[in-house]
């Protein structure tokens, strides 16, 4: 894929995310996200699941936002491409959890169909730490 063309799309899929966190719409969601899309969530926490279709993701999303309290935020660190439909993504998420303020890091690995993500992998750099900070 190309890296501007996945800069891109990512630039507008992380601020929509973080709009619709902070308490925002999910239109532009819609727009970014394959209808068939599914939304892989590794662990055991109060986030860990598949989920399928825009209304399953746009749900998984409104928990995260519930939990955090509208005050979940991604920041994108890096971004690897290549041959391929595939995009992986460095970022970092910061939100308030029972009232402590709480960062990690994961790779989100990216699919795209047609110029919008299709699957998502998020993968947390210290799984352990992304339960314990889900889970609370």
């Amino acid at each position: 894929m190309d890296r501007s063309e996945a800069l891109g799309l990512l630039a507008r899929l992380h601020s929509a995310q973080n709009l619709f966190y902070a308490g925002g719409g999910e239109g532009e969601l819609h727009t970014l996200l394959a209808p068939d899309i599914t939304w892989h969530v590794p662990g055991s926490n109060l986030i860990a699941g598949i989920y399928r279709g825009h209304d399953e993701v746009i749900g998984y999303f409104t928990r995260r936002r519930d939990l955090a309290g509208s005050t979940f935020q991604i920041t994108r660190r890096d971004v690897l491409t290549g041959d391929g439909d595939t995009i992986a993504a460095l970022t970092d998420g910061e939100a308030s959890l029972a009232g402590t303020a709480r960062r990690w890091s994961t790779v989100g690995l990216y699919r795209v169909v047609a110029g919008r993500v299709a699957e998502c992998w998020l993968m947390p750099t210290d799984p352990g730490l992304f339960d314990q900070i889900w889970s609370a």
